[in-house]
């Protein structure tokens, strides 16, 4: 079974992630995985963090001479900030003052925070947000460059792009090349394709820094050259669109999930909304009119490009707190201020890619298998095969 997890904490000594059921034989390069890191850093409206990280990845375990070997992958990204947070972060106790401990008694709204500290028996939230932190996000990117090195393989390719920043929306379908061209840009404002639009977004992004504010948006990832049939009707947890929902729901500030164009189909007749079925008898071959479902019907891939949307709130810590209550004193105080971003709609396109390729490559597998590559090869192309013949 293919499956992750992450470790370590947002001013930690490193982010920790193991991963377990890939095939050997499976190529893996740290130049790719190293640029998905630095694609997730990049992005107009990112805070101070961004200008002290230069995330690269060791990977210590089940990767040999550029390849998996079959064995559980294990990978570690340093922190550098730690070395300010040695005491507050350290791992024994120590005899210190509470600033010394940076404690955070002020919770902030829309922050894991205070439901943490009740949760968790703890006075003190510096112990929760340093694991709610999007930091922990940086560890599921680097899983996400390795399940790519898996899908690439197979000729699936996993990308994003912004469609929205606050008001501020794209206003129309981006096509594959402009995705290629964006993911291949070495200077990243807010990873929207039409530069006019981008344009737009920037300056909402602009007034959010005059403000003190934050500002949220909408990324669309996009997958393509998936076979048919990943996923499955039978059972309500084998439905691979409700796979992708919790994936992308999963990612910090995300409240919500589109596949395909579901608002605009929720407010159409249905005449308007499904894709028509056709047949090429030269390729034969089904293909279909347009692509609103975005790729799944009934939880199965059907051979299109899958669109999958998730829509931001706004980062919750802002440099003009919001009201909130000391948890010592009871008493009113504004919210504490940790060093934070502004807009992160391009950074979380790329986490978004990341949590795509993990549940495609577990999808993937389980449909077929294999303890190496050139099995799971020869199950992939009898596969293709029966498709073809169908």
């Amino acid at each position: 079974m293919f499956r992750f997890e992450t470790a370590g904490e947002s001013h930690g000594e490193c982010l920790v992630a193991t991963l377990t059921g890939l095939p050997s034989g499976v190529p893996v390069s740290l130049e790719r995985v190293n640029r998905e890191l630095w694609r997730r850093q990049q992005g107009f409206g990112r805070g101070g963090r961004m200008k002290i990280e230069t995330d690269t990845v060791e990977i210590v375990a089940g990767v040999r001479h550029s390849q998996t070997i079959g064995a559980p992958i294990a990978m570690i990204i340093r922190n550098k900030d730690w070395k300010n947070w040695l005491e507050p972060m350290a791992v024994e106790d120590f005899e210190g003052s509470d600033e010394k401990r940076k404690k955070v008694l002020r919770p902030r709204p829309g922050h894991a925070d205070l439901a943490g500290m009740i949760k968790y028996n703890y006075h003190d939230a510096r112990y929760i947000l340093e694991r709610a932190s999007a930091r922990e996000t940086t560890a599921r990117v680097a899983v996400g460059a390795v399940a790519k090195e898996l899908l690439r393989e197979f000729g699936i390719t996993v990308l994003s792009h912004v469609i929205a920043v606050g008001t501020e929306k794209l206003g129309r379908a981006a096509t594959w090349d402009e995705l290629v061209a964006l993911s291949l840009k070495e200077e990243v404002l807010l990873g929207c394709v039409d530069p006019e639009a981008e344009q737009r977004m920037k300056a909402v992004v602009d007034e959010a820094y005059k403000t003190g504010d934050t500002v949220g948006g909408v990324f669309e990832v996009v997958a393509h050259g998936l076979p048919i049939g990943l996923g499955s009707h039978i059972t309500w947890d084998q439905r691979l669109d409700g796979k992708l929902a919790q994936a992308i729901v999963s990612m910090q500030a995300v409240k919500g999930v589109e596949i395909g164009y579901a608002a605009e189909g929720a407010e159409a007749f249905g005449s308007k909304v499904q894709d028509t079925i056709h047949y090429n008898k030269e390729d034969r071959a089904f293909f279909r009119g347009a692509n609103r479902a975005g790729g799944l019907e009934g939880g199965i891939t059907n051979g299109q490009d899958l669109l999958v949307r998730g829509m931001l709130k706004p980062i919750s810590t802002l440099r003009r707190p919001l009201e909130s209550v000391d948890i010592v004193t009871r008493e009113a105080e504004k919210a504490a201020y940790e060093r934070s971003d502004v807009a992160v709609v391009p950074a979380a396109g790329v986490i978004g890619e990341a949590m795509v390729a993990i549940v495609l490559a577990q999808v993937f597998l389980e449909k077929f298998g294999g303890d190496s590559m050139e099995e799971t090869r020869r199950n992939y192309d009898g596969y293709l095969e029966q498709v073809r013949n169908f």
